[in-house]
């Protein structure tokens, strides 16, 4: 399905992520958790209160994000508005908090989903579940996985790098290399080195600070130390892609179709989804940018669009 967001920028300037970057909505009021992980590590979650009874709307963010990028705070900012309950997430070393584990988060981690959301709804039974780009992946491999036994009643993954051979590829050439790599590299590496630090052999440090490239860092970093080995291994083995027949969660699946992240030609068709999955991919809208409205333009047609998505499917 061809569901056209508008968008004030020209195709040739909507390839990229940093429009919707330079866009920065106020930041939430958030009330921040502190949670043990099940292998003795720590995660922060940040929180927006709604009214007593509402549903719950939790996001899980993309590859080193946080509540404070820009589509956390305006999910945020809209569940407000509905006095929903809102939540974010944090991946293991994300949001201010250290990592003590040599494990991190990666794109087919469907345990971590599980046991967050799994807590979760203790406190809220009617939940809801968005995840962008990274966390997309993690979001729709936990949902193909629990089929049926899924605790959301409606999910969203947003710009998702669906085929991660294709992703990563595109990632590591060109301008991806030079603009998105490149990004990513300035926080995973630290990261990797204080890990490096405290367990001393986990991987080559050497190798590791000449890495440029994510077939470079999760060859040595990613696939071995989550049990797949080669970065091949794992980018063909966390893919979503090849899952979505197995979901039956009412799931919409948002790609653009301009997303410099992914090519068009890796998005999925309806003969490769079960009946559950909606897919939507708009020619404009970049990666999780979705920019709308006069120039400088806003961001609220993303966050729109998914909680309009959720609203039938979490009524009391």
């Amino acid at each position: 399905m061809n569901y056209s967001a508008p968008t004030w920028l020209p195709e040739g300037h909507s390839q990229t992520i940093w429009p919707a970057l330079m866009i920065r909505p106020p930041r939430p009021s958030y009330r921040r958790e502190h949670w043990p992980t099940p292998d003795g590590g720590t995660i922060a979650l940040d929180f927006v209160d709604g009214k007593p009874g509402s549903p719950l709307v939790v996001l899980f963010h993309g590859l080193e994000g946080s509540s404070d990028s820009h589509y956390a705070r305006a999910l945020m900012l809209q569940l407000t508005e509905r006095g929903w309950h809102g939540v974010v997430p944090h991946f293991r070393g994300c949001g201010g908090m250290d990592n003590p584990l040599p494990r991190a988060y990666h794109a087919g981690d469907a345990d971590e989903i599980r046991w967050i959301v799994q807590a979760l709804t203790a406190r809220y039974p009617v939940m809801a579940v968005a995840a962008v780009s990274l966390g997309g992946s993690m979001l729709l491999n936990y949902l193909a996985a629990e089929g049926r036994q899924a605790i959301p009643r409606a999910a969203a993954a947003i710009s998702t790098p669906l085929d991660l051979v294709a992703a990563s590829t595109r990632l590591d050439r060109g301008l991806g290399r030079l603009l998105y790599t490149r990004m990513f590299m300035h926080t995973l590496k630290p990261k990797a080195l204080a890990t490096l630090q405290r367990h001393p052999g986990l991987f080559d440090g050497q190798r590791l600070r000449r890495a440029h490239t994510f077939i470079e860092f999760d060859d040595l970093v990613t696939a071995p130390l989550h049990g797949y080995g080669t970065a091949l291994n794992y980018w063909k083995t966390a893919s979503s892609k090849s899952r979505l027949q197995l979901i039956t969660c009412p799931t919409l699946v948002l790609n653009a179709q301009n997303d410099p992240f992914l090519p068009a030609s890796a998005l999925p068709s309806p003969h490769e989804t079960s009946p559950a999955v909606l897919l939507e991919f708009p020619r404009h809208g970049g990666h999780v940018g979705f920019v709308s409205g006069r120039f400088p333009g806003h961001i609220n047609w993303l966050p729109q669009r998914v909680l309009n998505f959720f609203q039938p499917y979490l009524q009391p």
